[in-house]
């Protein structure tokens, strides 16, 4: 019995040494995670500046010609006893000159022109900077910088600043196609003017497009937590090298809510490089409409479905009319690669340099297609003109330029405007009776041709939150109001 007894008391103290090992083991692993932080954020931290901004404008008082100096402003007195107050003469008030401030973030990095100078260029986002009449940069030391704009792009919203100063640290530039979802990443910044914070986090997601904040779009999803005032800070990984720069968030409240954006740091670096290099950023084009390849569509045109995206229209006397791509192809590879889905294919080639060839991968009527095509140069009218299908993720639906072919499909008359190719159910556009085959002809009481100027004029009412629309259905014509 006592021998039992020996056994059992053995067996419960090896399973208490075992338990007590375990523990120390993950405090220990844990000590060594938050000793990496540390040592990411002491190689981070004196890169990172914090980005004042001033704007200086000129505004005129609401109370312009009011004969008292009315706070209620001159439309009251004009409202209820005319123009020409009886007795009062007018008082115009000279402009006044309104200043504003405003915040952000930004990093040093490397490039040729500042190796033997003693200038350093700062990478941000171009809506942290963009207007400002006076830029100051901080550094973690406290030292202060006047910068200026040395290039910006505001349909990646990319700018480059430029500082004049010796010898400033400057962070190494990652690979952001390495990144894998779950990998550890640490955002800097300074949110709500707190300066030089970082945050911890891991990749939630990669390739996020059709998000509605900026006209090229392949964000980096984290849930490190960003803030305003984060905006054009870096996006780190463990070994300290930029794969991103923080962007957005969606929040329903303002702040914080688990999910943020990065630019790839592999999209940021060309733009910057062209921006420096060439003063402005040239882009790629084909001269093609496209759009998701969906497992129905594939069905239709006899090929097993994969990940690809539909030739919808081929523009004339475009590289790709001149290659000869032909409308209902199938692009499945470019240049080797596995195209994912319409906008890492747009941008893809937009980063591609004008002049440059491409091999397109296609499937035509059922059989396998090599088409060499010498990419064009995105200009302002190609641009709209290539705009021919968007998705609005707030309104969740998705528009297409209206043309002969699909007004009959869709059997109406008009032949002006952008024609709803599809709706999320349950969506905004859903439950105002929105659905495929309306077209829209006015956005916000302008009139739309297009796609393209569609997407230009719901982005104009997105700070509205709330947009007018005329529809069109069976003939008859009407408003309605969106709002999200």
């Amino acid at each position: 019995m006592k021998r039992h007894l020996s056994i059992i008391m053995l067996i419960l103290f090896c399973l208490l040494s075992m338990s007590l090992s375990a523990q120390q083991g993950g405090i220990e692993s844990l000590r060594q995670t938050g000793k990496a932080f540390a040592s990411v954020a002491q190689k981070v931290s004196p890169s990172v500046v914090f980005i004042q901004i001033e704007t200086v404008r000129e505004r005129t008082p609401n109370n312009e010609y009011s004969p008292f100096g009315s706070p209620f402003g001159d439309d009251l007195f004009r409202r209820f006893f005319g123009p020409q107050f009886p007795g009062a003469p007018r008082q115009p008030q000279k402009p006044r000159r309104h200043r504003s401030l405003g915040q952000g973030s930004g990093f040093v990095f490397s490039h040729d022109k500042g190796l033997f100078s003693n200038k350093a260029y700062v990478m941000t986002n171009n809506h942290v900077v963009e207007g400002a009449d006076r830029i100051t940069v901080k550094f973690k030391n406290g030292h202060e910088f006047s910068a200026t704009i040395k290039g910006s792009d505001p349909k990646s919203d990319i700018a480059v600043l430029e500082i004049v100063a010796d010898n400033l640290p400057a962070l190494s530039l990652g690979d952001s196609n390495k990144l894998d979802v779950g990998e550890w990443v640490l955002a800097f910044g300074n949110p709500f003017g707190l300066s030089h914070t970082m945050t911890a986090g891991i990749v939630s997601a990669k390739g996020r497009t059709s998000l509605g904040i900026s006209d090229y779009e392949d964000f980096i999803q984290t849930d490190a937590a960003i803030n305003p005032g984060n905006s054009g800070g870096p996006l780190v990984n463990l070994d300290g090298e930029v794969v991103g720069i923080n962007t957005a968030i969606f929040s329903r409240s303002g702040g914080y809510m688990g999910v943020g954006f990065a630019i790839p740091i592999n999209m940021a670096k060309g733009i910057a490089n062209q921006l420096l290099d060439k003063g402005e950023v040239t882009r790629g084009f084909l001269g093609i409409m496209i759009q998701p390849l969906t497992p129905e569509l594939a069905e239709s045109f006899g090929t097993k479905y994969q990940k690809g995206i539909l030739v919808a229209e081929v523009s004339e006397n475009s590289p790709a009319d001149r290659a000869g791509l032909k409308q209902g192809d199938l692009i499945f590879k470019l240049d080797g690669k596995n195209v994912g889905n319409v906008g890492d294919f747009r941008n893809r080639i937009s980063l591609t340099s004008p002049g440059s060839k491409v091999v397109l991968e296609i499937i035509r009527s059922g059989k396998p297609k090599a088409v060499e095509v010498t990419v064009g140069e995105l200009s302002e009218q190609s641009s709209v003109a290539g705009s021919n299908t968007k998705t609005t993720e707030e309104l969740g639906l998705t528009v297409q330029t209206l043309n002969k072919e699909l007004a009959e499909s869709f059997g109406t008359n008009t032949t002006q405007g952008v024609v709803v190719t599809n709706v999320s159910p349950g969506s905004i556009a859903a439950m105002a009776g929105i659905d495929a085959g309306t077209v829209i002809t006015q956005v916000n009481r302008n009139p739309v041709t297009n796609a393209g100027e569609f997407e230009k004029r719901i982005n104009e009412g997105r700070s509205q939150r709330q947009v007018l629309l005329l529809v069109t259905k069976g003939g008859m014509s009407r408003f309605v109001v969106l709002r999200w």
